[in-house]
């Protein structure tokens, strides 16, 4: 099958065009989170506000606002302990001094996943990226490009899901958006893709490699034995890659995100994790659910459809914008 690469200049598309209009990241962020924050922060600072004694029924309360955001059983009872050991250890009595409690409790809980994707140790850095149908993953490939070009990093794309037509089309318009080559064929196999592309990323000095694979469920056992086939080849063509994994989640799925995670995890070893489209949904809780069940670190979220709106996870920057 040709190889071919897509490379070409265009007028700025409606993403770009919107950055003009300049607002914070936190302000955007706590924006994204809007749904998750209703159902959640929300919630609790009702909970609280009323004052009252700290009790078994607010505990009981505090358990089903947290079990509804998905942030499911084990964090759920993580959470309610540690909160129930800060209130003996910082002797509170009353239900209104529990909210700053629950915040530090929760940011405790998510500040081991809070570690920033370093690229610097490789040229190409490769970065095979894996999800299922659905998920966000090529869009997220199109925003990470958008990301490292920011940073003065040159990337190239590799369409590697060479099942779904469709993906490799998407892929070669955010090429075009972000004026970086993709490397793609008309069918064929996506190892051979991904293997082509890394070649030629070294042949032409590229800092990031971004390579696509094909969506697939987890309990799709064959097609998971193709996206190892997919990594163990990305290791021939340079033996220290593939030097990040990463599995776009997205965050609607709630508690059977985890399920996924635990899959991926299993059959790549992944490195770090995209949780996309938190701006949809209320169950944002997920990240906590993580947190416990496969702490694996969260490298980016994504809060929206603009380009910049997929950026490095920072615990503090999230706990805030679901309370504030």
């Amino acid at each position: 099958m040709p190889m071919f690469s897509f490379f070409k200049k265009t007028e700025p598309v409606a993403e770009e065009v919107a950055q003009s209009k300049p607002e914070s990241w936190a302000a955007r962020l706590k924006q994204g989170l809007s749904r998750t924050r209703e159902q959640f922060g929300r919630k609790l600072t009702n909970l609280f506000s009323g004052g009252g004694k700290i009790d078994a029924e607010l505990y009981e309360e505090l358990e089903t606002i947290l079990l509804t955001s998905d942030v499911g059983v084990t964090a759920t009872q993580y959470l309610l302990d540690d909160l129930r050991a800060r209130v003996r250890r910082e002797g509170l009595t009353d239900a209104a001094q529990l909210k700053g409690a629950v915040q530090q409790s929760l940011l405790a809980l998510l500040q081991p996943l809070e570690q920033p994707l370093d690229i610097s140790g490789h040229r190409p850095f490769i970065i095979m990226l894996a999800g299922v149908n659905g998920a966000g993953k090529t869009t997220t490939i199109g925003k990470l490009a958008k990301y490292f070009q920011s940073q003065g990093k040159s990337v190239l794309l590799a369409a590697g899901d060479t099942f779904r037509a469709a993906a490799r089309e998407q892929l070669m318009v955010w090429g075009e958006r972000n004026n970086v080559t993709v490397i793609a064929q008309e069918g064929g196999d996506s190892a051979a893709v991904i293997f082509d592309a890394i070649h030629a990323a070294k042949a032409r000095g590229i800092d990031v490699v971004l390579a696509d694979t094909a969506g697939r469920l987890p309990t799709q056992l064959h097609l998971m034995e193709e996206i190892k086939k997919v990594k163990r080849v990305v290791a021939k063509a340079d033996p220290s890659g593939p030097h990040e994994v990463l599995l776009v989640l997205d965050s609607n799925t709630g508690q059977n995100g985890l399920a996924q995670v635990k899959a991926f995890d299993d059959a790549l070893q992944l490195t770090g994790l995209v949780l996309s489209k938190l701006d949809g949904t209320a169950k944002g809780g997920i990240i906590a659910a993580i947190a416990r069940g496969r702490p694996i670190p969260v490298r980016f979220i994504g809060v929206g459809e603009k380009v910049d709106d997929l950026r490095p996870f920072v615990a503090q920057e999230f706990v805030a914008a679901l309370f504030e």
